[in-house]
């Protein structure tokens, strides 16, 4: 009998044992050291602990302070590390590097990035660290439900305003790729005590020790251990030796807020790191692809007309001048990571005994194991 949790319940995972009822005095207690004297902050907690990507907590607050005189409110969004006992899906965060990859493209571009307020880097006020940032209203591509399965504001929407969003996010990517001097700007993203010679050759050492910290968990995943030798295989290496831009890391249209169709606010940064341009188009239409995939075993006709790599290629060279690679390794890496990520997922729902060990990690896991076989056996 397989364990893989169904779409409905994925959006009742525990994410979490923190209590945030002490949240709102610590942080006054904190704000009150940052704000002007005499400010006598306050806050409050709108919403509970949330997650986006299922990674790092996420928690509403609104504060409240006064400011020459005059009384100040602010709405804002905390993002906070999650501890080793809550089984984290990365084996590190890095949210100061978070923190500055937001203020640094939101300084060097007009991209609607939510103003970084503060940094905790040290763990010592809420037990982990953590940054507020400010919040923004607006709309998102559900993840669940998929948006692919309907009954939300994205599928409903005529199909001219689905094109014009995707377009609009496809410009969001083209503008972080065309910041100048990424590798300088924003080194502290690309670790280099790797061998590799390359970003692109870090990042696939990075994906090894990932997969690797996900299995001493659950054991190695049969298809992942297939999918690592065939990235190695045919790493692509006159790609790699190309032009390094800043990368999202996690650009997909459900790490966006969009008012009328047209981003408002450009979320979700911890996976923001140097690679080739092809890392953020790939990862933006396998994204897609793998939601296009659960709707497809549900026998349901989804979105076959979103984020088609022909039109964000054509998309994209209009905006960039510059022709895309073949993305076929990129959808392979892409695979790996969703893989991962499932696999890390599933430890916490063990650790919260929201579900039995697997015996088939590949079968009961991946969602888009269907897919991921397809681009492994295809010739390139």
């Amino acid at each position: 009998m397989s364990t893989r949790p169904t779409l409905e319940e994925l959006d009742h995972l525990q994410r979490s044992e923190r209590d945030t009822a002490t949240i709102p005095t610590l942080l006054a207690e904190w704000l009150s050291e940052l704000l002007p004297p005499g400010a006598n902050p306050s806050v409050t907690v709108d919403a509970g602990i949330e997650a986006n990507g299922m990674s790092s907590e996420t928690v509403m607050l609104t504060g409240h302070w006064t400011e020459n005189g005059v009384a100040q409110e602010q709405q804002w969004v905390m993002r906070m590390q999650p501890r080793p006992a809550d089984i984290p899906v990365f084996a590190e965060y890095h949210l100061d590097y978070q923190f500055e990859a937001m203020r640094l493209a939101a300084q060097l571009t007009d991209l609607p990035i939510p103003t970084t307020r503060w940094l905790e880097p040290t763990g010592d006020v809420l037990g982990s660290p953590f940054f507020l940032m400010d919040r923004v209203d607006g709309l998102v591509p559900p993840d669940v439900m998929p948006y692919t399965f309907g009954d939300n504001w994205f599928f409903d929407a005529p199909a001219d305003k689905r094109r014009s969003l995707q377009d609009a996010t496809i410009g969001v990517v083209a503008t972080l790729h065309s910041i100048p001097d990424a590798q300088n700007t924003f080194g502290f993203l690309d670790q280099r005590d790797d061998a590799s010679s390359t970003p692109l050759g870090r990042r696939l050492d990075e994906l090894q020790r990932f997969y690797d910290f996900a299995a001493d968990d659950l054991g190695r995943s049969p298809l992942l251990d297939r999918a690592m030798v065939w990235l190695d295989t045919h790493f692509p290496t006159e790609i790699a030796a190309g032009e390094t831009v800043f990368n999202w890391g996690d650009a997909r249209i459900g790490n966006v807020i969009y008012q009328d169709f047209s981003p408002a606010a450009v979320l979700d940064w911890e996976m923001a790191t140097l690679g080739p341009r092809e890392l953020d188009i790939a990862w933006l239409i396998f994204a897609h692809n793998v939601f296009q995939e659960l709707v497809g075993l549900a026998s349901m006709p989804g979105l076959p007309d979103v984020l088609r790599e022909d039109d964000v290629r054509a998309t994209y060279r209009k905006l960039t001048g510059v022709e895309l690679g073949d993305l076929h390794w990129f959808y392979l890496y892409s695979a790996v990571i969703w893989g991962v990520i499932f696999m890390r997922t599933a430890s916490r729902r063990i650790h919260f005994g929201e579900m039995a060990p697997p015996t088939d990690i590949d079968a009961e896991l991946f969602y888009h194991r269907p897919l991921l076989q397809r681009l492994l056996d295809e010739e390139i």
